[in-house]
Parts: structure tokens; sequence; C-alpha cells
């Protein structure tokens, strides 16, 4: 097979810490349950193994963007100001989310993942520290940024008058209260890496079930607690955020994991930190990229007028709902294939990315076929206008095709990520970026052409996304060099 090297992040064998550091105790070796658990995923049937361990993400995301739309729904029976400002903050929310979840989560997933397939129990113990400081001076560095220049941005998106003064109120619980969120994603990253998906799954419904009727109280004003309107929204997220992160933390300290964490603390290793960064800074291209896209997509449909824009937010939004069930499934595969690159099994790794990436595929392929013929399935669940439905509609025959591609891609990103080796799957981020924006701007600013012409641009950047990502797999990405 010809080797196709990854040019941006080269998977190396499991790092050896070579920092002139103290380190924790010896950890003992993972056993019982634990044990049995890496045993199958080193040596199981892997697709059955690969449903059972999906399964637990896949519901809990669901369920999270579920508790996600029933928060939207109490704001807005605050008014159209209070929805128009959850919607200005929107971005920058996802942003931090998919930064802390996706990127340096995943990586800390891989990291992880990789020590416990070389059998090193000593370095997850080390990598496990050394997550909590990255989640520390994470919230630091995003609530250093949203005070410099938070905003700035939040004009730029076009927030004025009270929709800017409402924006600003929720960001600023939001990021000052982040190390919660922070602290929950990247230690759900560790008990994934170790293959537990059960316990950070159970976490997050347990959380989000708590968050429904709290977020009603401190919104609403229900049960006799204060109405505070959308300060109640940012209040839940971050108080349930930091119960969730509490209850992570106190487990790894007892022998329900398979390595838990014991003092003294070590000292700071530059090694360890190199060895999660070396997935995390790269991955972190792909959250900026996505709302880059976002953002600069949607403000060129809005030039061709209001139904088109909200046309292209209801399709649009397939996408954010699909993304649980793949991250469900990519969570997984980065843990799975992790192991496996760890133990030095290639073969049987790039085996879990293609069951992973074919199923996600096969998903993500059937609703956006079924919807590019029947649109008004999804369309009209929004709104009965008539040029908006038109608008929505012709997204979703347009782009619906090319969600196989989008499946594809994401899974493979994921499973890239516990490999260790994310630089192709970033070159087809920026690839997608750069078809669906410049040939968006080309279509409206310099050709003068309609929606369609956007749409299609943004259907090709899916197609060439997924295509690149499992290219390279497909040219041995993933091995050593």
């Amino acid at each position: 097979m010809t080797q196709l090297t990854d040019c941006a992040i080269r998977r190396s064998p499991a790092p050896v810490d070579t920092c002139v550091t103290a380190t924790p105790p010896i950890q003992p070796a993972p056993n019982g349950a634990h044990a049995q658990r890496v045993q199958a995923i080193l040596h199981g049937n892997p697709f059955p193994l690969l449903v059972r361990m999906a399964s637990p993400n896949s519901v809990a995301f669901f369920v999270q963007a579920s508790v996600s739309m029933v928060e939207v729904w109490y704001v807005g029976q605050l008014g159209t100001v209070s929805l128009a400002a959850m919607a200005l903050v929107f971005p920058l929310l996802m942003l931090m989310q998919m930064v802390a979840g996706g990127a340096l989560g995943g990586a800390v997933n891989s990291a992880v993942a990789r020590a416990m397939g070389a059998a090193k129990s000593d370095r997850v113990a080390l990598l496990t520290w050394h997550t909590i400081g990255i989640a520390a001076i994470g919230s630091s560095v995003f609530l250093g940024l949203f005070l410099l220049f938070g905003k700035s941005f939040l004009i730029m998106l076009g927030g004025t008058d009270a929709v800017l003064e409402q924006a600003l109120t929720y960001t600023t619980i939001l990021f000052f209260g982040s190390l919660g969120i922070w602290l929950n994603a990247l230690l759900s990253g560790v008990y994934r890496g170790m293959g537990d998906m059960k316990f950070p799954a159970a976490v997050m419904v347990g959380g989000a079930c708590l968050q429904v009727p709290l977020s009603g109280a401190l919104i609403l004003g229900w049960f006799g607690a204060p109405a505070l309107g959308i300060s109640g929204a940012a209040i839940s997220v971050v108080l349930v955020s930091t119960l969730n992160s509490i209850i992570s933390l106190i487990r790894l300290t007892t022998r329900h994991v398979a390595v838990p964490l014991t003092l003294p603390l070590p000292r700071f290793s530059i090694e360890v930190i190199r060895d999660i960064m070396r997935v995390g800074l790269p991955s972190l291209i792909s959250p900026v990229v996505t709302v880059l896209t976002i953002v600069t997509v949607t403000g060129l449909i809005a030039r061709i007028g209001t139904p088109a824009l909200a046309g292209y937010g209801i399709g649009s939004r397939l996408e954010f709902l699909m993304i649980p069930l793949v991250f469900g499934l990519g969570a997984a595969m980065t843990s799975m294939v992790g192991i496996n690159v760890g133990a030095g099994n290639y073969p049987r790794a790039e085996r879990i990315g293609w069951l992973g990436g074919g199923t996600s595929a096969a998903l993500t392929g059937m609703v956006g076929l079924l919807l590019a013929v029947f649109p008004n399935l999804w369309v009209s669940v929004f709104t009965n206008d008539p040029l908006t439905v038109a608008s929505g509609a012709s997204y979703l025959r347009i782009v619906g095709p090319a969600y196989l591609f989008l499946g594809l891609g994401l899974s493979l990103f994921f499973a890239s990520q516990g490999a260790g080796a994310v630089g192709w799957p970033i070159v087809a981020t920026i690839a997608r970026f750069v078809i669906s924006v410049g040939g968006a701007a080309a279509a409206v600013v310099h050709f003068g052409l309609g929606l369609d012409a956007i749409y299609i641009c943004i259907a090709i950047a899916m197609v060439v996304y997924g295509a690149v990502t499992a290219l390279s797999v497909h040219l041995g990405a993933w091995r050593p060099r």
C-alpha cells in the first residue's frame, strides 16, 4: 500500500516521558472489568463493540441537543430581543464547546487511549493531571479573549442596543463560569480514552435532566425562583457544568476507573503537554474554520433577502442535529483507534475507522437523501412562509445528498484524532472552507448568481471534505513512517 505521511501531525510510537521531573506514584495496571474492556477493544469483534460504545454517547448528545432547543424555547418566552441575543451569542458558545469538547477533548481522548493501548498506566495518570491544568488554562484564555474582543465581535455580528446588552450579559456570566464547562468536556475525554463511554454519557444525561427544570426556574421564575431572564440561561449552564465536572473529578479518585488519580501532584511535564497538543492544536483549526464558514455564508445569503436567509437557517440546522449522532460514533472511534494504535495494531485501527466511517456515512446519507426527496418533512416543521419554504427546500435538494460525505469526513476526523494524525483532515477542513465560502462569494459578488449557486458550492465542499479525509486514511496516514 502506498504510504501517505501526515504532513502536519505525524503519529509516532507512544512517547516516553523524558522530562526530568517528579512523576506520580507507580500506578497498578488496569485489572478486572477495565482490563477486559481494553482487551475487547484490542481483540473483540469491532463492529458490535463500536455500536455498544457509541450508543451511550449518541443518546447523551441527542438528549443534550434537545435540552438546548428547550432552553431556546424558554428564552423565546421572554420576547424577540432575548431570542435575538441568544442567536447572537451562538457562534461564541459553539466555538468554546467545539474547542473544549471536540478539539482538545478529542486530543485528551486520543492521548489517554494510546497510553492505555501501550499498557502505560503511569502515563495515563500524568495525562489526567495535565488535562486538569489544560482545562484551567483554556477557560482562562477564552475569558481573556472575551474581555478583550467579545463586545467588538458581537457588534460585528450585528448586535446593537438591547440585543447587544443582553448578549453581553449572557456571555459575561458564561465565560466567567467556564471552568466547569472546560473541566467537564476534558474529563469526559479522559474517561472515553480509558474506554469508558457509559459514565460520561450518564453524567451528561443526568445534567440535561437537571438543566430542564433549573433553566425554567431561573429564566421564567418557576417554583418561586427569581425570574432572571437571559441571565438565568447562562447561570443554569454554568451550574450544571460545574456539578458535572465535580462528579467526574471525584470519581477519578476512586477504584471505579481504570487508573485512579493519586497524590502527590506530579510536576509539570512539557512532553506530556506536547503529546496532547500535537493533536489538539491542529484540531483547533476545525472549530474556528467551522464558525468562520457559518458567519461568512450567513452574511452572503443575507444579501439575497430575509426569506433566503431564514430558509438557509432551517435547512442547515439539519447539520447541527446530525452532529451529535456523528460525535457519538466519533468519540468511540477516537478511543478504539487510539488504543489499537498505542498497541501498534494499525490494520485493526484502520478497519475500525472504515467501519465507523461507513456507518456514519450511511446514517447521515440516508437522512440527507430522504429530505432531499421530501424536503417539506423538515422545512414545514419550522415555517409556512412560501419563500422561506422554497429556500429551505432548495438547500435540502442540493446539499442533502452530500451529507453522506459530511458524515464520512467527520467520523474519520475523530478517528484520526485517535491515531494522532489529524494533518490531512485539517487540510480537508480548510478545503471545505475555501470551496464553500470562496465559491459562494464568487457566485454572489462577482457573477450575480442566485441562492442555488451558493448551495451547490456548499455541497461540493462537503464532498471534497469527506473524500480527502477518506483518501488520506486509505493511503496510510495513520501508519508510522
